[in-house]
């Protein structure tokens, strides 16, 4: 049941940074930090779909955590969840079309062994 809380955790939470970064970026750079420049950004948060999916998905991420909290300890749990980084990069280089560099990559792999060592 663990194992499952944690994919649940890891998908939404991955799906909910992918589509927040791709919402927010449509909408563009934030410049304006006066108070009328945060309402608009504001606005655009709550009005565009893509960046409010993102926000549910995380919520639903976060509901999963202290799910598997709840199952196991945090030495677990934290290096677990961490398959988020290989998924992220991975929809970071194929859905975003983002140029991710090979120390990146290489992040990507010692971020898998460690998950390897850890589920064992």
């Amino acid at each position: 049941m663990t194992w499952l809380w944690v994919i649940l955790s890891v998908v939404s939470g991955t799906l909910g940074d992918v589509f927040s970064a791709r919402g927010m970026s449509m909408r563009g750079e934030i410049v304006d930090f006066r108070l009328g420049g945060l309402a608009r950004v504001l606005h655009y948060i709550v009005t565009h779909r893509l960046v409010m999916l993102g926000i549910g998905c995380n919520a639903l991420s976060f509901g999963s955590f202290l799910a598997v909290l709840s199952l196991a300890p945090l030495s677990f749990a934290v290096p677990a969840t961490a398959l988020n980084f290989i998924l992220k990069t991975l929809l970071a280089k194929w859905y975003l079309r983002e140029d991710v560099s090979w120390h990146r990559w290489a992040g990507v792999a010692l971020v898998a062994a460690g998950i390897l060592m850890i589920s064992f």
